[in-house]
């Protein structure tokens, strides 16, 4: 399995538009090569250079399995966003407190659809997932504040 995005590459810069300092919309991201027998899929965007680490800039589970990726700014119908480390349910785009961070986009793949309510955060979702993870993918960009990109 793996996740892409046509915004950005492996450990390339993420550009502006997709930060707190741009737009802050969701980049676009392409799914492929989904396991045949996945149920759902959980994507978890984070920032482990955060002090409070790791830090949730994006939690979607329950994605419908054969979803191949999102639009910009936009998620799959029937996928539930979860509650981010800002409070705030949807895409919290990079905004490091200083220096250059590392943004991890993990999609993972899972034997079973998640019972979870929508207000459910990374802890309930790591916790519902034990045991359930088919594979995993990890999809790394990097921001400092004031890239122009």
């Amino acid at each position: 399995m793996q996740i892409k995005s046509p915004a950005f590459r492996e450990d390339e810069s993420i550009p502006q538009k997709y930060t707190c300092e741009g737009p802050n919309i969701s980049p676009p991201l392409q799914f492929l090569d989904v396991p045949l027998e996945a149920k759902t899929l959980v994507l978890m965007v984070e920032d482990p250079d955060a002090p409070a680490r790791p830090w949730v800039h994006w939690l979607v589970f329950n994605i419908p399995p054969k979803c191949r990726g999102f639009e910009e700014g936009s998620i799959d119908q029937g996928a539930q966003q979860g509650w981010c480390n800002g409070n705030t349910f949807g895409y919290e785009g990079p905004c490091p407190p200083g220096g250059e961070h590392a943004y991890l986009f993990r999609l993972y793949a899972l034997k079973s659809v998640l019972q979870l309510p929508p207000q459910s955060d990374r802890k309930d979702v790591l916790a519902a997932m034990q045991g359930e993870v088919l594979t995993e993918a990890v999809l790394r960009g990097r921001y400092r504040k004031g890239n122009k990109s």
